[in-house]
């Protein structure tokens, strides 16, 4: 008799301690002796473009704590994010699924009531579970954390459109990061734990003293799409203070884990959650907003001095926790898969494809991306809206700089872009060639094979995933223009789905 026929026939408490002794089986085989089992800290920075730092070679940011655990640990040189913005690329990265699957794929939308959470089935399996810093999950899920510490963090304020500081972050700790290593020193010491360390740095707006000595305008790199003007550098070196202050805390998170003698231990991710918050960065597809530094550290699990060249998402961080964990990713149903093999063997190939997807954030948008690491296809879904930067970029001295140059003709095509309307309905970019994403060649005859590969790839993804276009758009919240407050726009209704096949014809 087989065991289903016998599971058929057994009485039902019978049957009933028989699945029990069934999942404790299966649970114990997949989980490692419990002095084996890593403690977790994923660190996840706000708004930190993926070469901004020391490790992935900006040569004036001061980054010595994340140059350092680049140096003992291992470096992701091709790391994609499934999102462009803030608070849907955080839910992604704890539930392990993309964004339009998570419900909380518009900014400061919550993830709903019932959605699994990495921290969830981590402490289901035992784990203490905790966060510090910037929440931006919504309520349902805070009991999947023993403990959290948001206090020092206000969030965001929507004042008045008269009001000069509308729309800006606004905190007692502006760096987001004061309680993260309260935290640790704070936890119980008969298990392992799991921490989610999220700043506000290097998130607008900003305000000198972030750092001394504080950068200076000479040491800014101004990015080929955007005006190297005396406004622009000076904006973008109060960024690279924010950055270097988020470095500063991360240095306290690695001595914290070393006076507790537990470095050793743990396994450190540190993150970002969406490109740096200037036009034509966050918000938008190209690398600027999609594109993460990523680096893993654990001595004795990861060679030091590292650096993999293998495609990873996002997507795949919750899974790949699980599986250092010993805990299988069965309860998140997640869509990522783990790249713990590559943390051991960092030349191992883990994905051919990394999908991104661009939502409403402050302005209306809907957009999907592919890559395979060396050319990029974007999907514009509202090619006739410009790809407006968020709000509190169109606040900033860049945009304000932008904008009058643009008045004067004084901006090259690829700083012109966040101003165009409408837009391609598809963007194509070999990123060998051209890393800065200036020359778009979906229709070149030359790279018809890789464009029709690539529209293959992302619309099976799309079905696989139930990807979907809402039925109705969502409204701006502020004016394109200047990035104000639109006092018209009470609220942001959730549309119903309506699926993508058959909707959009530029695939």
């Amino acid at each position: 008799m087989t065991f289903r026929d016998d599971f058929r026939t057994t009485h039902p408490l019978r049957r009933m301690l028989l699945l029990t002794a069934s999942a404790f089986a299966a649970w114990t085989a997949a989980t490692p002796a419990s002095g084996e089992r890593p403690n977790i800290v994923l660190i996840v920075a706000d708004d930190l473009n993926w070469n901004d730092c020391g490790p992935y070679g900006h040569p004036s940011i001061r980054t010595p704590n994340l140059d350092a655990l680049a140096r003992d640990g291992l470096t992701f040189e091709r790391a994609y994010l499934t999102t462009n913005s803030c608070s849907p690329s955080r839910a992604s990265i704890l539930t392990g699924r993309y964004p339009h699957q998570t419900g909380a794929e518009q900014l400061h939308w919550p993830i709903p009531a019932g959605v699994p959470t990495l921290a969830q089935v981590l402490r289901d399996a035992g784990y203490h579970t905790a966060a510090a810093g910037k929440w931006h999950l919504g309520d349902a899920v805070r009991d999947h954390f023993d403990r959290i510490e948001e206090a020092s963090t206000a969030g965001f304020v929507l004042p008045s459109s008269k009001t000069a500081d509308a729309g800006a972050m606004i905190a007692a700790d502006p760096s987001g990061c004061g309680d993260w290593v309260r935290v640790l020193a704070q936890r119980p010491r008969d298990r392992p734990f799991f921490a989610w360390l999220a700043s506000l740095d290097p998130h607008r707006e900003y305000a000198d003293g972030a750092l001394t000595p504080p950068h200076d305008a000479a040491d800014v790199i101004v990015p080929p799409h955007l005006p190297d003007v005396p406004a622009v550098r000076s904006d973008m070196a109060m960024y690279y203070d924010e950055i270097g202050r988020l470095d500063t805390f991360v240095g306290d998170v690695v001595d914290e884990l070393k006076r507790q003698e537990i470095l050793d231990e743990t396994l450190l991710v540190f993150l970002s959650d969406n490109g740096r918050p200037f036009p034509r960065d966050k918000t938008t597809l190209y690398d600027g907003g999609i594109r993460t530094p990523l680096i893993a550290h654990q001595p004795g699990v990861i060679s030091a001095g590292r650096r993999s060249m293998s495609l990873v998402s996002s997507v795949d961080i919750a899974a790949t926790c699980l599986r250092a964990a010993g805990v299988s990713t069965d309860a998140l149903g997640s869509a990522g898969k783990s790249f713990f093999d590559v943390l051991e063997r960092p030349d191992r190939t883990h994905r051919r494809y990394a999908f991104a997807e661009d939502h409403w954030h402050d302005y209306e948008d809907h957009g999907r991306a592919v890559t395979d690491g060396n050319f990029k296809m974007i999907r514009n879904d509202y090619p006739d809206l410009p790809n407006t930067p968020p709000a509190d970029a169109g606040r900033s001295p860049t945009w304000a700089a932008m904008r009058s140059l643009r008045e004067a003709g004084r901006l090259t095509a690829p700083q012109r872009s966040p101003f165009r309307s409408p837009r391609p309905a598809r963007e194509l970019y070999d990123l060998r060639r051209d890393p800065a994403e200036s020359r778009n060649v979906a229709g070149d005859p030359a790279y018809a094979a890789v464009e029709q590969r690539l529209a293959s790839e992302l619309r099976s993804w799309s079905e696989r995933t139930d990807d979907f276009l809402p039925t109705v758009r969502t409204p701006d919240e502020f004016d394109r223009r200047t990035g104000r407050p639109d006092a018209s726009v009470r609220r942001r209704p959730r549309a119903s789905k309506k699926a993508m096949f058959g909707t959009i014809g530029a695939y």
